[in-house]
């Protein structure tokens, strides 16, 4: 049973993550939780305002929530009624990364489906706020979707990866499913000026290589200073339309994710990012 936790904020782009995701589900079983938290919206609209206002808002938001909800579910089953999927509504009152990292926790989530940006919709931006949020600080595999990308079975995917730290097989496993129900190419890219791996690369690559027997993907090497110039190169040279990178500490997109000019590293997300976190769950 898959487990896809998706929050929306009801704009066209976070449907366009959620039409993506039943696609990309679509051979397996799966339950799709869909999530909205108003905490942080109702606090900023209602500054200034007495307790007793903001209860009354706080109740207001909630069925308005709730409402809207139950139209997403419902659209959802309009467009792909799917007898191997299952939805439920949940409407929190509560900051969008907190509710995201308890109900991952409690039902044992496999992955974040969510837009890239949402409402804002800022075209100089490659992430809005919350979905960076989610991605730095949610212990859960995050699936970023942009809104320009239509294209939903994936074909050719990238996986970038220096081999310095050991991988989880789950995580694995979720990304060897979805190249496995597509029948999709991997690409395993490995950018470094040095021809050896460390011991550590090795058992590392080798414990990759196990998982990924049955795909037998293709493994790269590229050298070059500028990491996201070859990641960029490569995305557009193999045709890739999903990228998958991991989020840990003193990794590369630790380094891109925590930077105060995230914007100008200049990695183009112009197709569905897989963040998988590396760490250890049930």
């Amino acid at each position: 049973m898959r487990k896809v936790l998706i929050p929306t904020d009801f704009s066209d782009n976070a449907m366009n993550a959620i039409k993506y995701a039943m696609e990309l589900f679509k051979y397996d079983r799966t339950d799709f939780y869909i999530m909205h938290a108003y905490g942080d919206d109702l606090y900023s609209s209602k500054d200034g305002v007495d307790r007793e206002s903001l209860n009354v808002a706080r109740e207001e938001a909630m069925k308005n929530t709730n409402t809207d909800l139950e139209k997403v579910i419902a659209h959802m089953k309009e467009v792909s009624p799917n007898p191997r999927h299952n939805y439920f509504p949940i409407s929190v009152f509560g900051a969008l990364v907190d509710e995201a990292n308890e109900i991952a926790e409690l039902e044992n989530v496999d992955v974040i489906v969510m837009g890239t940006k949402g409402k804002s919709d800022d075209r100089n931006l490659t992430f809005g706020s919350n979905t960076l949020q989610v991605i730095k600080y949610v212990k859960c595999p995050v699936l970023a979707v942009p809104a320009v990308f239509k294209d939903i079975q994936p074909a050719n995917v990238l996986f970038a990866t220096d081999y310095m730290l050991p991988y989880q097989r789950r995580e694995l496993k979720l990304m060897s499913t979805i190249i496995q129900n597509f029948a999709a190419k991997l690409k395993v890219l490995h950018i470094s000026k040095f021809d050896e791996l460390s011991f550590r690369q090795q058992d590392n690559k080798a414990f990759l290589e196990y998982c990924m027997e049955q795909i037998k993907p293709d493994y790269l090497q590229l050298a070059g200073t500028d990491i996201t110039n070859v990641i960029n190169n490569a995305v557009e040279s193999y045709d890739i339309d999903l990228l998958v990178m991991i989020n840990s500490r003193h990794s590369f997109l630790e380094d891109f994710l925590y930077t105060s000019k995230v914007e100008k590293i200049g990695l183009e997300i112009k197709i569905p990012f897989l963040v998988l976190q590396n760490l250890p769950r049930n």
